[in-house]
């Protein structure tokens, strides 16, 4: 009897003790494994596009799908609170091997590896709005047969992660294209994640696929949906994955800061609810702490992946404790399953890809002069205009942005052309007048917050201020009056004769900041672009890279 009398004094007892203090909430270490611009480079990517600098300063081979589920997978391991996370472009400007089939192979390959959540960026709309909601949702593309999705078994399901979207939001109905934020429960705490792509997005896609969408303030969309997280959700942990970034000038490596950009302006302005920016877009690396938050970036094509190391406090369900590391992804060892998924899509598109189309003396290279020409840029801009000769072009402009991929020495395969122009953008020929043209040249520099320098033709020579170009004003065109010329006729600024002149069809659309180019007149579709380069390649049995001789530079 009084064992009993025992029992019961000691359960009114442990009824009476907080439940808080029986099973006390711990603080939770969580690992966020981020990525940025991968383009859908599922082989191991060639070329300096396929190394990153090392520790020691020398070159290491990196990137692949396969090598980096293996790196992903081992990181994961080591913590069960792992969240992998993308700032954007995880597809677009891909390699044939992605690209030809729509980019749905990189899709599921990031299904397999275990992606959570992507952030739109501006390779995202290279096909519009309508492929990116089939990116995310699945369904046949408008080109292929029912039946033929994927080429293998028919079908595409669409991406198992979640595209995020918070500044990108339809005209007609002001909603985001996607959920603004995701909020993933980590033990006991939520964190959220807040998804952007530049603001500057409408700038460098074509206009066609994006008319019904509005791409809003990076800081001021963080900081709406930041509060909305803390008012609503009683979200303490947030974190912004966005893709717009900087560049480290001087690079003094993986994991050094020294950055200088749009990042930095957004960062300062957005809210310290914010504790944590991924970032993308300039395909560098760094690894920073602005204004007190930490700002990395994970390269670009697989190379890196950034492991970055918190705590979530159980008292504040706040970040605490947080650290960050860029990690190389080394050819060591391909996971698998996900080698099965390139060997399967690389068995289907290699006789397209594998089909010699030329032959070059030395690489196409896509380094700069101090005038902003490449080898690889005017080669594609002299394709251009030979292929465009028919519509009386007398010269052509190539962006810099659309030449992705350099060429090695040798025999070039149209797999090749390819990863150097992925974009299937048409060639278009208009009519421009002479002031025009004067405008186009001064559209380089004047307006933008950077250069973007057009790889001209072998038929155009021009002269330009640098001096005035670092100051420039709408007032004071950078181009030494009297210097642009076309076949070695001087060009006047002035509306007194007319020019036939081709670009891409991005271009040709006001793409890069180039509106002029909406002026022109007469247009007239063109080939593919890499049609024509292949065309350009079949005009002699060996090509050499042109020199870089058409821009001149003053102090």
């Amino acid at each position: 009897m009084g064992v009993r009398i025992l029992g019961l004094a000691l359960l009114a007892l442990a009824l009476l003790i907080p439940a808080t203090a029986q099973a006390e909430p711990r603080d939770v270490e969580v690992q966020l494994l981020g990525i940025n611009d991968f383009h859908g480079n599922l082989e191991p990517p060639t070329g300096s596009s396929g190394r990153i600098p090392g520790p020691d300063g020398t070159n290491v081979d990196a990137g692949g799908a396969a090598f980096l589920a293996t790196h992903i997978r081992q990181l994961r391991a080591a913590n069960p609170n792992t969240l992998v996370v993308s700032a954007g472009d995880l597809i677009g400007a891909s390699p044939l091997l992605s690209a030809a089939f729509h980019d749905e192979p990189t899709i599921e390959a990031m299904n397999e590896i275990g992606l959570d959540l992507n952030a739109v960026g501006n390779h995202e709309f290279d096909e519009g709005e309508a492929e990116l909601l089939r990116m995310q949702y699945g369904g046949c593309h408008p080109t292929d047969t029912a039946g033929t999705c994927k080429g293998v078994d028919g079908r595409f399901d669409g991406a198992d992660f979640q595209f995020l979207a918070a500044n990108v939001v339809r005209r007609d109905t002001g909603e985001p294209l996607f959920a603004p934020y995701a909020i993933r429960r980590v033990g006991t705490i939520k964190v959220g994640f807040i998804g952007m792509t530049l603001e500057g997005t409408p700038d460098i896609v074509s206009p066609s696929g994006i008319r019904n969408l509005e791409f809003l303030d990076e800081a001021e969309t963080a900081n709406r949906y930041a509060q909305e997280l803390r008012d609503e959700h009683g979200v303490r942990a947030i974190v912004v994955l966005l893709h717009e970034g900087g560049t480290p000038t001087p690079f003094a490596g993986i994991n050094a800061c020294n950055v200088s950009g749009p990042i930095v302006d957004i960062v300062n302005r957005t809210d310290d609810a914010v504790d944590l920016f991924v970032t993308g877009h300039t395909h560098q690396p760094y690894n920073c702490v602005i204004d007190g938050r930490r700002v990395t970036s994970a390269s670009s094509f697989g190379r890196l992946v950034t492991d970055i190391d918190f705590t979530l406090d159980r008292r504040t369900k706040d970040i605490e404790n947080l650290d960050a590391e860029n990690m190389i992804v080394t050819r060591t060892e391909r996971a698998l399953d996900i080698q099965a998924l390139i060997d399967r899509y690389a068995t289907l598109v290699a006789p397209v890809r594998d089909r010699v189309i030329g032959n070059l003396t030395a690489p196409l290279l896509r380094a700069a002069d101090n005038s902003g020409e490449s080898t690889a840029g005017n080669f594609v801009a002299d394709a251009q205009l030979f292929d465009s000769l028919a519509q009386g072009a007398v010269a052509a402009f190539m962006n810099p942005g659309g030449v992705r991929a350099e060429i090695d020495a040798g025999p070039v395969t149209y797999g090749e052309a390819f990863t150097m122009q992925p974009f299937g953008n048409n060639l278009t020929t208009i009519t421009l007048t002479g002031a025009q043209l004067h405008e186009l040249l001064e559209q380089q520099w004047c307006g933008r917050s950077s250069p973007t320098i057009l790889l001209p033709s072998h038929t155009v020579h021009y002269t330009f201020d640098a001096s005035e170009a670092a100051a420039c004003t709408t007032a004071s065109n950078p181009i030494v009056p009297g210097s642009l010329t076309i076949n070695g006729q001087p060009v006047p600024n002035d509306a007194s004769q007319s020019y036939r002149i081709t670009v891409n069809s991005f271009l040709a659309d006001g793409g890069d900041g180039f509106t002029v180019l909406t002026q022109g007149t007469d247009r007239v579709g063109g080939a593919v672009d890499v049609d024509a380069l292949e065309r350009y390649f079949a005009t002699a049995p060996q090509l050499s890279p042109p020199p870089q001789n058409r821009i001149d530079v003053q102090p």
